[in-house]
């Protein structure tokens, strides 16, 4: 399906269009403000238009006298000039020095306020503002998940857009989040966290700052300072989770939204193969048992409107990347948000991940994943699923035998019988110290927003 060709969104004719662009590439940012789009010049003619009322007011005022005078040095003025060098030479000359003090004035103030604005070394104003623009005319986006994985996602799709939705599980009960939840009573913000810090723009240090774990300290060790942060900012609000992070959105100045799946006190629970039920998300993969069945305490949770009315108006949805059943499904447990999915019409996608899980997808192919995620929403809610085409390297295949897990095999057979599309793309990086395997952020998102390009919708 071919789209129309977009337009600049300016109304500039092409050779005026190309003029501007070449002078926003010369060096210096000076020549950047230029730019069609950033409200600049626009208001620099009004405030010169301005000056120029002034002038013609104060001289109506004074019955004209210093209009009068300045006329006539001006007469005297260019007489005396055309008597030594002719007009069709001195009147282009002239023009030529306004022109050159008006770009040189302009161009002095916009480097002035960027001096004052931008510490030494940081990006330019101007970069800034033709960045924001571009990503705020960026696709509306909303990712499903939680994790690492998610957050890895997120930090290479800003890149594309700022109009981000980020919506995270919050059945987690290990960890930092788990006895924050425990122990205050509030919703784990630990994947929360780690969106909003992958979402953030801030200065890297403050980053830094909400992910450090505390290493020692009665009752602090294990903790994360984001997580304290939230809980102590849910506490303040009134137990408020979403004005909570909102807040710390403000703090770290985060490129989109990050939003909780539901509100409610979910408990996950899964049914296994042997008949065991594991109540619990830290619990499921310790069980080492074969996933029959999911679901949550209390059951059919609502969704927060906010996170409806994101499905509704995206662009392009994105499941995953992450553990499949304590990830990606405990999303899909909110009937809401399935009825949403199913109804939105712009193109789905899931990233499957590339290794299988110990005590979750244990000899999962692709397929399966698939079929898992099928059997909890009921109904197929993507148009295709993104695969790693490449294997891992030997080092890191042997890394991840001893711990229990293998690389996801691609089975077309079961996808075809599926009616599902396979997505192959080499998306992964490999740590050369550890050999773990990760998605890369940046070929992730690249690969996505290719896909989306073909398949968006006219």
């Amino acid at each position: 399906m071919v789209r129309p060709v977009r337009t600049n969104g300016n109304k500039l004719p092409p050779s005026r269009w190309s003029l501007y662009r070449h002078l926003a590439s010369w060096p210096g940012s000076g020549w950047k403000w230029l730019s069609p789009g950033l409200s600049v010049k626009r208001w620099l003619s009004l405030a010169i238009g301005g000056v120029l009322l002034m002038v013609l007011g104060i001289a109506i005022w004074t019955e004209l006298t210093p209009v009068f005078r300045l006329k006539q040095l001006i007469d005297f003025t260019l007489r005396l000039i055309t008597t030594w060098i002719p007009n069709n030479i001195s009147g282009p000359l002239v023009t030529g020095i306004g022109l050159l003090l008006v770009v040189l004035g302009f161009y002095s103030a916009m480097r002035s306020i960027e001096d004052v604005l931008i510490p030494e070394g940081d990006e330019a104003l101007v970069d800034k503002l033709l960045s924001r623009r571009r990503l705020s005319r960026g696709p509306r986006i909303v990712v499903l998940g939680g994790g690492t994985g998610l957050s890895h996602l997120l930090r290479g799709l800003k890149r594309y857009s700022s109009n981000i939705t980020a919506v995270v599980t919050v059945a987690d009960d290990g960890g930092s989040s788990g006895r924050l939840r425990r122990e205050i009573g509030v919703l784990p913000p630990g994947d929360i966290r780690n969106c909003l810090t992958a979402l953030a723009n801030e200065e890297k240090l403050l980053t830094e700052l909400f992910q450090y774990r505390f290493q020692s300290g009665d009752g602090l060790t294990g903790h994360s300072f984001g997580n304290l942060f939230i809980t102590a900012l849910t506490a303040v609000t009134g137990g408020d989770l979403i004005r909570a992070i909102t807040a710390t959105s403000q703090v770290l100045a985060i490129q989109g939204r990050v939003l909780p799946a539901t509100l409610a006190d979910v408990t996950l629970w899964a049914e296994l193969s042997d008949g065991r039920r594991v109540v619990g998300e830290s619990n499921i993969a310790k069980a080492g048992g074969h996933i029959r069945r999911i679901g949550c305490d209390p059951p059919n949770p609502p969704a927060i409107p906010e996170v409806i009315e994101a499905i509704q108006s995206a662009e392009f949805l994105v499941l995953g990347p992450g553990s499949l059943y304590t990830s990606v499904i405990p999303n899909l447990l909110v009937p809401e948000i399935v009825e949403a999915i199913a109804k939105n019409t712009a193109p789905h996608i899931y990233v499957c991940n590339i290794m299988t899980e110990p005590g979750e997808t244990d000899g999962y192919t692709v397929g399966d994943h698939v079929m898992a995620l099928d059997q909890v929403a009921g109904i197929r809610l993507f148009d295709g699923v993104l695969v790693q085409r490449e294997l891992p390297s030997a080092r890191a295949l042997e890394h991840y035998r001893r711990s229990g897990s293998e690389f996801v095999p691609l089975d077309p057979d079961k996808l075809a019988y599926l009616g599902c599309r396979a997505v192959l793309a080499n998306v992964m990086q490999e740590d050369p110290e550890t050999g773990l395997v990760r998605h890369n952020p940046e070929r992730l998102a690249a690969m996505l927003m290719r896909w989306f390009d073909r398949h968006r919708p006219l």
